[in-house]
């Protein structure tokens, strides 16, 4: 099944370029583009056609931020991929603790767009290692829950201490010295065993408040 994209962007000339990209790849599939999160709202009010939004932070109206905040909670399974001028530290950790899964800039070449969501619909979080930190330190200090560490193998465990600490799959690859592709399984893992579809949701659920 091809990845279903829609893209939400008042730039014309972006929208433009990001429907090329789409539309480029055999295994992606275009579900349309909208200039302001209301028409994206009214389109795909339910959301069980999508798996993936590009979603740009600044639009009018009701801005990308708001727009993720009211989606999420309604498909929690579509991922949301954020598109931004500049890396604005502020609003993109917002949209990440709204529901966002990742962040990519507007100047991003096509391979990476294309990257991107790949990894963000195989359970990655694409974004800087920077914003990733700032996700990790901001979030309530918790105690383990101890019943579902247990659950996990001592490898899961050590993968998911690498997410805790902001690293991306192929920094974590590296430090444990093993393929990138090991790495995605062990989450895919692990993500199962808790039910959640995100490195947010996984820490949230196995660090208590």
């Amino acid at each position: 099944m091809p990845i279903r994209v829609a893209i939400v962007e008042d730039d014309p000339v972006i929208r433009g370029s990001l429907e090329r990209v789409i539309n480029s790849e055999g295994d992606l599939k275009w579900m349309g583009s909208y200039g302001s999160s209301e028409e994206f709202i009214a389109r795909h009010n339910g959301l069980e056609d999508l798996d993936v939004v590009l979603m740009d932070i600044n639009l009018p109206g009701i801005n990308g931020v708001e727009c993720i905040a009211a989606c999420k909670p309604k498909r929690p399974q579509v991922q949301y991929l954020m598109s931004t001028v500049l890396e604005d530290n502020e609003h993109v950790f917002n949209a990440l603790c709204c529901g966002a899964t990742g962040y990519l800039l507007k100047s991003a070449p096509p391979e990476q767009v294309v990257r991107a969501i790949h990894e963000i619909h195989g359970g990655g979080s694409p974004m800087s290692m920077h914003i990733a930190r700032m996700v990790v330190e901001h979030m309530p200090r918790k105690k383990n829950n101890q019943a579902l560490l247990e659950s996990m193998t001592k490898r899961e465990r050590e993968v998911l201490d690498h997410l805790a600490s902001g690293y991306r799959y192929k920094e974590i690859a590296d430090r444990m010295e093993l393929k990138i592709d090991t790495i995605r399984g062990y989450i895919r893992d692990i993500y199962t065993k808790l039910q959640v579809q995100s490195r947010t949701d996984a820490l949230n659920k196995v660090f208590e408040r």
